[in-house]
């Protein structure tokens, strides 16, 4: 027995070699990750470009329905969203610091409505002008541009942060927020709190997150776990083949200020207030590199149809979401650089 024993008993000096082993065993892999990101980034980054570029040629050539972009939009609001947040968000660990993520796009519509309210009235803009700025300005496209790019620039580890900025900040904004602004500058009757609640209630995303934080498994059994990131990974295409598609970039000279207005504070002053804001409210690491860069991405696209459709300066919504997806193809590198080292 005792001859047993000592068998199955390490040495100290073993167990401090096993421990070295894992730990170098953990560098490498370290290493590996952050030498293959770079690469992974430059990969998203090709195929953006190529499926915006086929997006544009499509629309230009008329090989598909003009309700392409529509149909395209809705397979990633019912499949692919969902299966990013069941694959990802059971990998959360929930703590009290996830409050602050929660927080800041709150804290940031706080703060930038009356700036952009006291901006549009120095360069008296129109009041349809100033609630098109308000909707393409304060939601952020934190899921379908939002979840890939955190994915390429940051790592598959910082999704769940991003999950919790858009479920918890952008969507639960756009349908309270959201909702008066297009009442109040469009005519509209106010949203009463049932209407709220049943816009809320019949978004699938947040149907699968509450079962990936209630019954999801954090490894699900390869068959699904394979299947959904297959569903999760086909987002990127989906969505930026749906934006070339649906791009405009004309836009009249008498809205070029307040377009330039608005891509200052979307792609500018957004990540310049969230990044104080994030360290004041002690975030660190990868959620803060999410947090700012969350607060980086373009205007949201369902945000400014809604203005299209309320007839809230439609030209230049349309605009807002063409040239900000374009240019931030060069903010958000940028800014995932300068966050890299920011928390090096």
């Amino acid at each position: 027995m005792t001859g047993a024993r000592t068998a199955c008993t390490l040495h100290p000096s073993q167990a401090n070699a096993s421990t070295d082993a894992r730990t170098a065993r953990y560098a490498i892999l370290c290493i590996a990750f952050q030498r293959t990101r770079p690469r992974m980034a430059v990969d998203a980054f090709a195929l953006i470009l190529a499926m915006l570029g086929l997006g544009l040629l499509f629309a230009r050539l008329r090989v598909l329905p003009d309700n392409s972009a529509d149909v395209l939009n809705r397979i990633v609001l019912y499949i692919c969203l969902p299966a990013s947040v069941l694959t990802y968000v059971p990998r959360l660990h929930l703590d009290a610091s996830l409050g602050g993520v929660i927080a800041t796009p709150w804290l940031l519509t706080a703060i930038i409505v009356p700036l952009l309210w006291g901006c549009s009235r120095l360069l008296r803009l129109g009041r349809a002008e100033y609630a098109a700025l308000l909707m393409c300005v304060v939601f952020t496209n934190s899921s379908f541009i939002g979840f890939p790019m955190v994915r390429a620039l940051i790592g598959d580890h910082a999704l769940p942060y991003a999950v919790v900025y858009d479920q918890f900040g952008t969507f639960v904004l756009l349908s309270t927020f959201g909702l008066y602004v297009l009442a109040r500058y469009s005519g509209d009757t106010p949203p009463t709190a049932r209407m709220i609640a049943m816009r809320v209630l019949q978004f699938p995303p947040l149907w699968a997150l509450l079962f990936a934080l209630t019954l999801m498994p954090e490894q699900p059994p390869a068959w699904i776990g394979s299947g959904l990131k297959n569903l999760a990974d086909a987002m990127l295409p989906l969505v930026m083949l749906s934006v070339g598609f649906s791009l405009q970039l004309r836009l009249p000279a008498d809205e070029l200020k307040p377009l330039a207005v608005g891509l200052v504070f979307k792609l500018l002053l957004m990540p310049v207030l969230a990044l104080p804001l994030s360290w004041g409210l002690g975030l660190h690491g990868q959620m803060l590199q999410t947090n700012v860069l969350e607060s980086a991405m373009p205007t949201m696209i369902t945000a400014a149809a809604l203005a299209i459709s309320h007839r809230l300066a439609p030209r230049l919504a349309a605009a807002m979401v063409g040239y900000s997806i374009l240019l931030s193809l060069l903010t958000l590198p940028a800014w995932a650089w300068l966050l890299a080292r920011l928390v090096a």
